[in-house]
């Protein structure tokens, strides 16, 4: 399954549990769900900025947002914790991505991503980013 999938499952599930009153946000639940989507908004944006970005700068806005997003995971315990690092692992194959040419040495297995991969990383990390935004004024 692939990143963006994981993001839309996880989404719905906290949707649900929001909606079903089985997730009962406290407000630090909803700061640190706002300061992400602010965060993850700022590193990935809307997607015509990003396309029209040289590779290195789009994975380094990629990996801007996975750090924000464990950034939040410190901050948090329970459901939303659980949500994080759920968001947080569908987005770990950025961590293998590299931009920059081998250069005849070793890579520690980083391999160059797709442009549709890179768009698909950038959806998932929308997705998730409309999720937190709503989840801070739930």
């Amino acid at each position: 399954m692939d990143m963006r999938s994981v993001i839309e499952e996880v989404a719905e599930e906290a949707d649900r549990l929001i909606r079903d009153q089985i997730w009962d946000l406290t407000p630090a639940d909803r700061t640190v769900a706002a300061k992400a989507a602010a965060d993850l908004h700022r590193a990935v944006g809307i997607p015509e900025s990003q396309q029209s970005l040289p590779e290195v700068e789009r994975l380094e806005h990629l990996r801007e947002a996975l750090a924000a997003v464990a950034i939040a995971l410190a901050h948090v315990h329970g459901r939303l914790a659980w949500f994080l690092g759920a968001a947080a692992t569908a987005l770990t194959p950025v961590l293998h991505w590299r931009a920059l040419p081998a250069e005849h040495g070793p890579t520690f297995g980083a391999v160059p991503p797709t442009l549709q991969q890179y768009t698909e990383a950038e959806d998932a990390i929308r997705r998730l980013q409309s999720t937190l935004a709503s989840i801070s004024t739930a």
